[in-house]
């Protein structure tokens, strides 16, 4: 019995850990909301941030909250003789938290560190096959995620995502989907954390039959709203999805409307609006 009571009593101060540490961040959160947001940012959000200056006012008031926690939680690093800035800052931030607006945030939970090089860098990739043996990948890269802790910019290709907002591409949107992808503690498989259940069933069919759709449209060298990176993987066809969702909406809604409408379940959010 004893042994019984000090393992319930264990578990409720566990709870009650866990909560009051909630009730502190979400507390402390709301503290740097609060704070006005600086001209300085509004003069670097409307220079930079294409998508800013067509958001509607009460989005475009979460968004600066949003990056103000984004900005006050996340360590930034320039790579490569960078020499990290305050435009940076808020480019990079701007167009991370844009996935966020309208959602309960997380405010990616498993990022630390967001390190950045002036364009884009070289990196190596190592395949470990059996019996000790393994393949070096080399190549020049514009951005990448990591599951635990990093993602890497290039700051002029995230600059180029940010001033055209309907070309496609967007680096930042594109790693910063990686990191809600894997925000189920899974390795990245085209599938984020959803609210319901039930959205589980509808996502798996829709974007199995688009991942397909795709792949056989560049069978046939036919053009596609969804860039042909996208069929690398199911996660990476996530990743790009996300760019056309935000960058090619009217597009993607007229001709991939079941997928147009997944993404908006589950962005909360209706880009065609904003064209």
């Amino acid at each position: 019995m004893d042994g019984t009571i000090i393992f319930l009593v264990t578990v409720v101060l566990i709870i009650v850990s866990v909560m009051a540490w909630h009730l502190y961040v979400s507390a402390k959160r709301k503290k740097i909301m609060s704070r006005p947001t600086s001209a300085k940012w509004e003069n670097i959000l409307q220079s930079n941030i294409a998508v800013y200056r067509h958001l509607p006012p009460l989005l475009k008031q979460q968004l600066c909250d949003l990056m103000k926690v984004f900005i006050a939680e996340k360590n930034f690093e320039g790579c490569g003789g960078l020499e990290m800035t305050e435009e940076i800052k808020v480019t990079v931030a701007a167009q991370a938290c844009v996935l966020m607006l309208n959602r309960r945030p997380k405010f990616y939970p498993n990022l630390d560190s967001v390190l950045v090089y002036p364009s884009s860098y070289f990196a190596k990739d190592v395949d470990y096959l059996s019996f000790g043996t393994y393949v070096v990948h080399e190549s020049f890269r514009m951005g990448e995620s990591w599951k635990h802790g990093i993602v890497v910019l290039a700051w002029d290709h995230v600059k180029r995502g940010a001033l055209d907002m309907d070309d496609g591409h967007n680096v930042t949107y594109h790693e910063f989907a990686h990191q809600l992808d894997e925000e189920d503690e899974r390795h990245a498989d085209g599938v984020p954390l959803l609210t319901r259940p039930s959205s589980y069933i509808t996502w798996a069919r829709v974007f199995s039959r688009e991942f397909s759709r795709l792949k056989k449209a560049l069978r046939h060298n036919q053009e596609t709203v969804i860039d042909e990176y996208g069929s690398t993987n199911p996660a990476e066809f996530f990743a790009v999805a996300t760019e056309s969702f935000f960058e090619k909406p009217k597009q993607m809604q007229q001709k991939h409307p079941a997928l147009y409408k997944v993404l908006m379940d589950y962005y909360k959010l209706d880009p065609a609006e904003w064209v």
